[in-house]
């Protein structure tokens, strides 16, 4: 219920997490390699492959990876500049 409270009266602002900003968060752009010892790729995914996985490995995804997954879905966010949403008056 706290959380509802809070969330309910930020209607109309933007919340920035700045403890997005912690070394140990790999939260990075779609397409971006993290930089860890075996580099894995942030990569958009379907709604069926959330639904059909059973383990974290199979939405684990290497730059190898995205190349075959391009080919084979296409870029996951091109349309995702065609959807707009009017922004408040201020």
């Amino acid at each position: 219920m706290q959380l509802y409270a809070a969330t309910n009266r930020r209607t109309g602002r933007v919340f920035i997490d700045w403890s997005q900003n912690n070394p140990k968060k790999t939260t990075i752009a779609a397409y971006s390699l993290r930089g860890r010892d075996r580099p894995t790729v942030s990569t958009p995914i379907t709604w069926a492959e959330v639904a059909s996985c059973s383990h974290v490995t199979q939405l684990t995804f290497t730059a190898d990876d995205v190349l075959d997954r391009i080919q084979r879905y296409g870029d996951l966010l091109a349309s995702l500049d065609d959807s707009t949403a009017p922004l408040p008056e201020r």
